[in-house]
């Protein structure tokens, strides 16, 4: 599985402006001008990239509470998305969702969502509209351990497999469901065979690994947009950051985290890969790297400065009319 030299630049530039997006709000997020809870997907950029990148707008997906990554990856604004989390007029949900609520069909993202296991159900709802339509179009949502558990994730998987629609369940394990480990909450260990138990196939990757994760996205979208109903990816992560922003992650082994940006940072070993293999200079890199602190930087400035709703604007948008 070879990409062209546009669709690696892309991949990294995506996984870079998920990475500095969450560093800054790392950040910020201490000056208390952020309301309400942030949780930092940095750590899991290649599982979100690697999955996104087969995607069109017309694909739907659905995310978590933890879904900056997932929106990023899925082509959002990022600028909209900075005024949204400060919760400014011209944000993408008009300042009214926040870090937790971002969502813009436009691009085929259905939005992050605070209820957990919540994505799933909503992105099988948009695979029967999609096997309906019959364009080929496919719904993903993405999971965590901790929501691989909630009920709501298992009835959408035997929906999706009664119904045989084109969903891809993406699950993400980064360890921790909130504060608690995976190896304790997570029964039987290997979530891949609770979904097999569906009659689904699963594709597995390391989420430390941009091209594990595109390749094991390739397979599952085989079976997928061809008719051949439901299939799962399971990418084993880690998260940089605690599970909200203020969390001292005093369960995580003494030095775990360092060790993981020491070891598996994701963006290390694409950057090792490519150049190593003569596919793009470090330079180039270094340049998209620039490029992508410089836009972070212009993102936080006009976030700042950008008018939050007013008070008239509390009522619209509450409810659609058809």
């Amino acid at each position: 599985m070879q990409l062209n030299r546009d669709a690696l630049l892309q991949a990294y530039r995506r996984m870079r402006t998920i990475r500095e997006f969450e560093e800054r709000l790392h950040i910020e997020n201490r000056t208390g001008e952020i309301a309400g809870f942030t949780h930092l997907y940095a750590g899991q950029e290649a599982v979100a990239v690697g999955v996104c990148e087969h995607l069109t707008d017309k694909d739907w997906i659905a995310s978590t509470h933890r879904g900056h990554g997932h929106c990023i990856a899925k082509g959002c604004d990022v600028g909209g998305m900075m005024k949204e989390i400060y919760g400014r007029a011209d944000g993408l949900c008009k300042g009214k969702g926040g870090s937790m609520h971002i969502a813009d069909l436009d691009k085929g993202m259905l939005g992050a969502n605070a209820i957990v296991g919540g994505g799933p159900p909503i992105a099988v709802g948009a695979a029967i509209a999609a096997k309906l339509a019959g364009e080929g179009h496919v719904a993903v949502s993405f999971t965590g351990d901790g929501g691989s558990n909630q009920g709501t994730v298992l009835e959408a998987l035997n929906m999706a497999a009664v119904l045989k629609v084109p969903k891809i369940f993406v699950f993400e394990n980064n360890g921790y469901s909130e504060h608690t480990g995976a190896a304790y909450a997570l029964a039987g260990q290997d979530l891949g065979r609770r979904v097999e138990g569906f009659g689904i196939p699963v594709f597995r990757a390391d989420g430390f690994d941009f091209f594990s994760v595109y390749e094991a996205m390739r397979q599952a979208l085989e079976v997928s947009r061809t008719g051949g109903g439901p299939a799962a990816v399971y990418a084993t992560c880690t998260r940089y950051f605690g599970h909200f922003e203020g969390d001292p992650q005093n369960y995580r082994a003494k030095g775990e985290v360092e060790k993981f940006r020491e070891e598996s940072d994701c963006l290390k070993g694409f950057r090792a890969r490519v150049t190593e293999a003569g596919l793009i200079d470090g330079a180039t890199l270094d340049a998209i790297d620039a490029e992508v602190l410089a836009e972070i930087d212009a993102a936080t400035i006009a976030a700042k400065s950008a008018a939050p709703p007013v008070p008239a604007d509390v009522l619209t948008d509450v409810y659609i009319s058809y």
